[in-house]
């Protein structure tokens, strides 16, 4: 799938989401293109590379991933959350967010980008870069558009 394919094929249920959830369409795209390989690599429909922690009772696929721990970036294998299709993947994605309180800051944000900094601050991901990353992304792809009401 290319990225304007994948963009296209997202953009819709993201904003139908944002309307709803307040989590920026342009930060749901551009970080389900970052944890997906733009939906080359989601086992499962994960887009978000959502793990399954002992709270999850839905099915799981069990995957290697990579992981930075005390700067290093290590491989383990993890049980990650495992979807019917992306848009329930993307529902559960903005529910997770929703539902954990350390995320609450971030919802003072209505840009992707401030957005995505605001939950790597929240200890979103393991990557230091994570942010930065999905920061290029909406700007390499003019996601911020799908931002305005």
């Amino acid at each position: 799938m290319t990225p304007q394919a994948f963009v296209s094929a997202l953009s819709g249920p993201a904003q139908t989401s944002m309307a709803t959830t307040k989590i920026p369409a342009s930060f749901t795209v551009a970080e389900a293109a970052l944890e997906s390989g733009w939906g080359v690599d989601c086992p499962g429909f994960n887009l978000f590379g959502i793990k399954a922690d002992p709270s999850w009772t839905g099915p799981v696929t069990t995957q290697q991933t990579h992981e930075v721990v005390d700067g290093q970036t290590i491989t383990i294998t993890a049980n990650f959350r495992a979807y019917p299709d992306w848009l329930a993947s993307l529902n559960d994605h903005a529910q997770f967010l929703l539902d954990n309180p350390r995320y609450q800051p971030a919802f003072a944000y209505t840009t992707g980008a401030l957005f995505a900094q605001a939950v790597a601050a929240a200890g979103y991901a393991t990557d230091p870069l994570y942010a930065q990353k999905i920061i290029s992304i909406i700007r390499a792809h003019g996601l911020s558009t799908l931002d305005a009401s």
